[in-house]
């Protein structure tokens, strides 16, 4: 089993930035692929970024290419993610995910996930 603990969400108005971390352990972090989702109210868990394992191999979703960046720290056991010129329509909740492969963009292909850390952004 792996625990995924993220942090760093919070509020900020429209055009700010956010760094969000997602702490992991449990099992050797750096074999596994790791991506973030979103999760607005009353809508489905979405794909934000997914970065492969062997870390050759990142896909962002269209909407947030060029402001958000996904890097990871393996000494760390640590994921970041690395959102600017934030937009109201960003607000979700942001879930970290792990998976021993690679689960593609489909959140229910996804092993491990944290609970997630609230991004609001004002307009």
């Amino acid at each position: 089993q792996m625990q995924l603990v993220e942090s760093g969400g919070g509020l900020v108005q429209a055009g700010g930035s956010l760094r969000l971390s997602c702490a992991a352990s449990g099992r050797t972090f750096s074999s596994s692929s790791v991506g973030w989702f979103r999760q607005a109210p009353g809508k489905e868990r979405e794909f934000v970024v997914t970065d492969h394992r062997s870390g050759t191999h990142t896909l962002y979703t269209d909407s947030v290419k060029g402001r958000f960046t996904i890097s990871r720290d393996n000494a760390k056991n640590t994921v970041y993610l690395q959102m600017n010129s934030l937009r109201p329509e960003d607000t979700a909740v942001y879930y970290c995910a792990a998976d021993p492969y690679y689960s593609g963009d489909n959140y229910r292909s996804w092993d491990y996930w944290g609970r997630g850390t609230q991004v609001t952004v004002s307009s």
